[in-house]
């Protein structure tokens, strides 16, 4: 269906976003290693709370250089939740790592801590845990495990900039943290990643990888002189309009979250009535800032039918995730199977993303609950008539 009555997101933008882009456009050069690149990489460094800053042209790609970066390679193990978007644990075969699957807690729907250790070989080099739908993981506990065994801890933040734990921003309490910037997310450069740390040796080989291993002391697109390559690296650089894009997102991050809380407020007030659904809330210490809004239903089923149903009202809605460990390329080339995660696929199973966006009207709301009572009532009757 291409024309929803209500989609899953819309992006947030103002005339701000327009100017900043539009002054790349005009300007007429930098259009790739512009300015706004370091600017952005800056503001957005302070504003996490970390002393370095890289960008790329996708979260993904972040990932991948991260692990390079910290030198993971073949033999290498990676424990990575299976329940994440499949990036996660394909940036581990990039590198010709192994990607070591691990399963979740039922709060924060993050890597289990307690259940890590039992994962930990002599191969073991990261746990790459994944902050969930605009919610941190259960970080510190996860933290503790690596400090133990003297691991790196890489965290894949792509759905949960501006969120805190414990008072902190998401990704200051790891080795590096990465960001998505890709549509969907709370900001957007349209497709862009960034990772934070607090290393200056893997800031330093993060921009190497960045731009095909080239040392860079100035615009390579306005330095007359021969440039030195000393790795082998990647075009993986954010063009300049988006980082201008990221500048005028990143200015009004605060409002646009406080838009999403209030919508999930008003949302999670009337759903929550209904024993059927539990609602997303901030756990454990986290804030939510719900990138996603995504409820749980009681069983499979429910979940199912009520997927089937908004989507013949025109209403969006999606699941996120299912886990990346019954895709069919995992299942064939790792064995793993049905029933190796069971929290995994129990969550898995019983979860549905919802509609959320800053831009949503009163109608959109109303229209959206209205759908769901009237499901809940009809499913209710049916479960009372017929079974």
């Amino acid at each position: 269906m291409s024309d929803w009555k209500i989609p899953l997101y819309k992006i947030f933008t103002d005339d701000e976003d327009l100017r900043l882009v539009n002054d790349v456009i005009k300007r007429g050069k930098s259009w790739a290693i512009g300015p706004e690149i370091e600017q952005f990489e800056n503001e957005l460094s302070s504003f996490v709370g970390k002393n370095f800053c890289v960008t790329f042209n996708s979260g993904t790609s972040g990932l991948h250089a991260a692990l390079q970066a910290y030198g993971i390679g073949p033999n290498d193990e990676v424990i990575v939740p299976s329940f994440s978007f499949i990036s996660t644990a394909n940036s581990v075969l990039f590198v010709n790592g192994t990607p070591i699957f691990s399963d979740i807690e039922k709060d924060n729907f993050g890597l289990d801590a307690s259940l890590l250790e039992k994962k930990i070989t002599n191969k073991t080099k990261v746990i790459m845990p994944m902050d969930y739908s605009g919610q941190s993981c259960k970080i510190h506990e996860i933290n503790d495990i690596t400090t133990k065994h003297d691991l790196i801890l890489i965290e894949d933040a792509a759905e949960s900039l501006g969120c805190t734990i414990n008072g902190k921003m998401v990704g200051t309490h790891s080795d590096c943290a990465v960001f998505s910037f890709t549509g969907n997310k709370v900001m957007t450069t349209g497709e862009g990643g960034a990772v934070v740390t607090d290393s200056e040796e893997i800031y330093e080989k993060l921009k190497l990888i960045r731009s095909h291993g080239r040392i860079d002391v100035q615009n390579y697109f306005e330095n007359p002189n021969i440039s030195d390559y000393v790795n082998v690296g990647y075009n993986w650089r954010m063009p300049t309009m988006s980082a201008a894009l990221g500048l005028a997102q990143l200015s009004k991050l605060p409002k646009i979250i406080r838009m999403r809380k209030d919508h999930a407020n008003y949302l999670s007030s009337r759903i929550s009535k209904h024993p059927e659904i539990e609602v997303p809330s901030p756990k454990s210490g986290s804030d939510h800032i719900y990138q996603m809004y995504t409820i749980k239903l009681k069983t499979k089923i429910l979940r199912d039918t009520l997927h089937s149903f908004l989507t013949s009202k025109g209403i969006f809605s999606k699941v996120y995730f299912h886990p990346i460990h019954l895709t069919k390329f995992y299942q064939e080339k790792f064995g793993t199977k049905q029933g190796m995660l069971p929290v995994t696929e129990y969550i898995s199973d019983r979860i549905l993303t919802l509609p959320m966006f800053p831009s949503m009207t009163q109608e959109d709301k109303k229209l959206l609950l209205r759908l769901l009572m009237n499901f809940l009532n009809y499913y209710n009757f049916f479960l009372l008539r017929y079974i």
